[in-house]
């Protein structure tokens, strides 16, 4: 079995910095051994990279790239919450909540940009169970916000 940390080199993935909170709340909590991530939002050095509702400003390839940015920002700051990525002894939940218009959205296709990265970094056996919900807005007129939840390694 392949490390996290192997699984990031043979992929060429450099995270990026980890985000810094846009308000009063701090990136991750951790209480047993479950690690709990702040929304993670699809940013590029501490600003929006994509901006606008999957189905109307964004197509559904844009917002699976947003789905797969939020997700590096997600491993940026378990990493730097751990210390290394194998620390990570699963991903329980993902939740990606998905701005849209009200059209029809492939949601489950735009939520998938956040899922595979997580299955080739950790592999088949810790993928998570997984919410996608259709929402108005989100925050900074963003397209996707996850909700990680992992489970970590004493």
């Amino acid at each position: 079995m392949v490390s996290a940390e192997a699984s990031l080199r043979e992929l060429g993935i450099q995270l990026p910095q980890a985000p810094k909170p846009f308000g009063a709340y701090v990136e991750a909590v951790q209480t047993g051994n479950l690690l709990f991530l702040t929304g993670m939002l699809p940013v590029e050095n501490q600003k929006p990279k994509f901006v606008g509702r999957v189905g109307k400003e964004l197509d559904g390839a844009a917002g699976r790239e947003a789905a797969g940015l939020a997700a590096l920002n997600a491993l940026a700051v378990a990493r730097e919450r751990l210390g290394s990525l194998d620390k990570v002894s699963r991903v329980v939940r993902l939740g990606v909540y998905i701005a849209t218009s009200g059209d029809p959205v492939d949601q489950p296709r735009v939520a998938d940009g956040a899922s595979e990265l997580f299955n080739q970094v950790f592999g088949p056996k810790k993928m998570s169970a997984r919410l996608v919900m259709g929402v108005a807005r989100l925050p900074m007129d963003m397209p996707i916000e996850l909700e990680v939840i992992l489970e970590t390694k004493p």
